[in-house]
C-alpha cells in the first residue's frame, strides 16, 4: 500500500501546476516571452553544433530542441530547466553514430527514457547527493576536453579523413594533420570565438551567440569571394524531402513521425536489427540515463541555487524521461537539461515552464522560416561555440581552487576522474571515481575512531581504581573499516589489566564487522581470565548486540546502562575479590 502511495505522490507537471497556482498574470507571460526568444536564439546554434559533434546532420539538434524542449519542461519538476541537446553526451553519442548511425542514437536514446522512468517510479531522484563534488568536476572537465579536441578538425579547416578513437591517437592525427591548416578557417573559427568571449563584457541584451553566428557567416561569405574555399553547413550536409526534392543544409520542414529503428545507419541505409545489436546499446543506454540523472538533477539543483525555489527531483527525472521516450519518434536524440542555457533562461527573466516551451517554438519557427539562411553558417563557427561550451563545462576556476585547497583524497579522486574519462570512458569514470571517494571516506571516517584509557580521569572516574583495572573510552563508528584496528589496540592497552570497563556512549554504529572484532576481543580476554564491563550502549550498537545473541555471562560478562553504574559493579566487585580468604 505505501509503495502504490509513492508512486502516486510522483505527479507530472508539478513545476507547471505550482507556478500557475501561484497566478499567472499577461506581465508573467511577457516575461517568459522575453525569456524564451532570449534561450531560442541560444539554442538554434548551439542545437545544430551538437548534433554535428555528435555524428548527426544538424537538422536533427533542432528537432531534439523543439520536441524535448517542449516536452520536458511541461512533464518535469524543474520551473527554469530548458532542455535539449547537451554537450555532455557527445562522447558517448558520437561513437554510437559511428557504429549505428541515427538508427542507434534513437534506439539508445528511447532505452535511456525507460531506464530514466523507472529511476524517477523508483524514487531515485537524491541520486546527485550521492556523487561527491571531485566526481562531478572530474568526468565534466574530462568531457569537455574531449569535445575542445573533437573540435581542432573544423576549427583549423585540417584535412582529416577518419578520427581514431582512443584519445592518444586521436591527438596525434591532429598534430600530424597540422600541415593542412587552412588559414581561412582558423581566422572565421578564432573570429567567432573573439565574439563569444568578448560579447558578454558589453552587457548587452542581445545573446552573444546570435553576433558571433553572424559575424562568422559575413567574414566566411567575404573570404569565398576572394577565392578561399570554406566549409559550411550547406556544403557538408544535404537532405531528400519525401517527394524527392534535394537541397544543401537542413530541411526547412517539420519534424516528423517515424520508426527510430527505420531510421539509416551508419552508411545511410537501415540497419537490420537483431538481438545482439540490440543488447549492444544496453551499456549505452544505461549510460546515457545515468548522465541523463545526473546532468538534469544537477541543473536544478544549480538553479535552485539562484531562485530560491526548489525542484522536484524525482518529477524532473519522470519529465527527461518521457521526453526521451517521445522526441526520438520525430528525429531528435538524446536530451537532458543544459546548465547554461538554463542559467541563461532564469537570468533573462523567466517566470515558468512556459518559458522553455517558448524556447521550443522559436526553434520551431527557426526552422521553418531561416533553414535557408543557417546553411551559410561555417562549420568553423560551429566549432567555435562548442570550444565556448567546452570551456564552460569544464568549470576550470573550480577546478583550480579545489586542486588548491581541497584534501588530498579529493585531488585525487578529481584526477582519476578526469584521466579516465579522457583516456577510455566516462562511466567507468564516474564509478570507478564514486568507489574511490567512498573508499577514501571510509578511510578518513575510520582514522576518526578511536580510543583512550580514562582510568585516571577524575571527570569520568571519580575515584582510584585498582592497578588491574582499566577503563576505556571508545569514540566513533565500529564499522568493518574500524573495529579490527580499535580491538587490536585494545588488547594491547589491556594485555596486564584483568577487570576492563569498555565505555561506548560515543560509539553510534557497530556493524557486523564491528560485532566480530568485539567478540574476538572478548574471547581473547575471557581466555586469561578477564572480567568484562560494557556500558552506556547506544541504541543502535545494543540492538545488534541484542540480535547477535551477545549475552551476559556470569563473573565474566555484564552490561550496565551508565559508566557510573559500571563503576559501582566495579567496586563491588573489588570489594567482593578482598573480602575473600588469603
Amino acid at each position: 500500500m505505501s509503495h502504490r502511495l509513492h508512486l502516486h505522490s510522483i505527479k507530472p507537471f508539478s513545476a507547471l501546476r505550482e507556478c500557475l497556482k501561484e497566478g499567472y498574470t499577461l506581465a508573467t507571460l511577457y516575461q517568459d516571452l522575453m525569456a524564451g526568444i532570449t534561450v531560442g536564439i541560444i539554442a538554434i546554434p548551439l542545437s545544430m553544433a551538437l548534433a554535428i559533434a555528435s555524428g548527426v546532420p544538424p537538422q536533427y539538434g533542432l528537432y531534439t530542441a523543439i520536441i524535448a524542449g517542449i516536452l520536458i519542461p511541461l512533464t518535469g519538476g524543474s520551473r527554469y530547466s530548458i532542455s535539449g541537446p547537451t554537450a555532455a553526451f557527445v562522447v558517448i553519442l558520437y561513437p554510437v553514430a559511428q557504429q549505428f548511425g541515427l538508427s542507434g542514437l534513437l534506439i539508445a536514446s528511447l532505452m535511456a527514457g525507460v531506464m530514466m522512468v523507472m529511476m524517477a517510479l523508483s524514487r531515485l531522484g537524491r541520486l546527485i547527493e550521492y556523487i561527491p563534488e571531485p566526481v562531478t568536476l572530474g568526468f565534466t572537465s574530462g568531457i569537455a576536453v574531449v569535445i575542445a579536441t573533437l573540435q581542432m578538425k573544423d576549427f583549423l579547416g585540417l584535412e582529416l579523413q577518419e578520427m581514431p578513437e582512443k584519445y592518444i591517437d586521436k591527438v596525434l592525427a591532429l598534430f600530424n594533420a597540422l600541415p593542412t591548416l587552412e588559414p581561412a578557417e582558423f581566422i572565421v573559427g578564432a573570429t567567432t570565438l573573439a565574439v563569444l568571449i568578448v560579447w558578454p563584457r558589453l552587457r548587452l541584451p542581445i545573446p552573444g551567440h546570435l553576433p558571433a553566428v553572424a559575424i562568422g557567416v559575413a567574414l566566411s561569405l567575404l573570404l569565398a569571394n576572394a577565392g578561399f574555399d570554406l566549409q559550411t553547413i550547406g556544403s557538408r550536409f544535404n537532405y531528400q524531402l519525401a517527394d524527392g526534392t534535394i537541397g544543401q543544409g537542413i530541411p526547412p520542414v517539420l519534424p516528423e513521425f517515424n520508426w527510430p529503428w527505420l531510421q539509416p545507419g551508419p552508411d545511410g541505409q537501415p540497419i537490420d536489427w537483431d538481438f545482439h545489436k540490440l543488447t549492444a546499446l544496453i551499456p549505452i543506454a544505461f549510460s546515457i540515463a545515468m548522465l541523463g540523472a545526473i546532468e538534469s538533477l544537477l541543473c536544478a539543483v544549480v538553479l535552485d541555487g539562484m531562485s530560491g525555489k526548489r525542484h522536484h527531483s524525482n518529477v524532473e527525472l519522470l519529465g527527461q524521461g518521457v521526453g526521451n521516450l517521445v522526441t526520438p519518434w520525430f528525429g531528435g536524440i538524446t536530451a537532458t537539461a543544459a546548465i547554461a542555457r538554463s542559467a541563461a533562461n532564469y537570468r533573462a527573466g523567466a517566470q515558468s515552464p512556459l518559458a522553455a516551451v517558448i524556447h521550443g517554438l522559436i526553434v520551431l519557427v527557426s526552422l521553418l522560416i531561416l533553414a535557408p539562411w543557417l546553411a551559410y553558417i561555417p562549420m568553423a563557427s560551429m566549432a567555435a561555440m562548442l570550444l565556448m561550451v567546452a570551456w564552460n563545462m569544464s568549470e576550470a576556476p573550480k577546478v583550480m581552487e579545489l586542486l588548491k585547497k581541497a584534501p588530498s583524497g579529493d585531488i585525487l579522486v578529481l584526477l582519476t576522474c578526469f584521466s579516465l574519462t579522457v583516456m577510455i570512458d566516462m562511466v567507468v569514470a564516474i564509478s570507478f571515481g564514486i568507489v574511490l571517494a567512498s573508499l577514501l571516506f571510509m578511510r578518513d571516517i575510520a582514522q576518526m575512531t578511536r580510543v583512550i584509557e580514562i582510568s585516571d580521569n577524575r571527570k569520568h572516574v571519580p575515584d582510584t581504581l585498582p592497578d588491574d583495572w582499566g577503563v576505556y573510552k571508545i569514540s566513533g563508528p565500529l564499522f568493518f573499516a574500524a573495529a579490527d584496528r580499535i580491538f587490536s589496540e585494545m588488547l594491547l592497552l589491556t594485555e596486564h589489566k584483568q577487570r576492563v570497563i569498555l565505555y561506548m556512549d560515543a560509539v553510534p554504529i557497530l556493524d557486523a564487522g564491528g560485532l566480530s572484532a568485539l567478540n574476538h576481543f572478548l574471547e581473547a580476554k575471557f581466555r586469561t581470565g578477564s572480567f568484562v564491563i560494557i556500558a552506556d550502549l547506544q541504541f543502535q550498537p545494543l540492538k545488534n548486540i541484542a540480535k547477535a545473541g551477545l549475552k551476559p555471562i556470569d563473573q565474566t560478562l555484564v552490561f550496565t546502562p551508565t559508566l557510573a553504574e559500571a563503576i559501582e559493579v566495579a567496586g563491588a566487585k573489588v570489594t567482593q575479590a578482598n573480602a575473600l580468604p588469603q
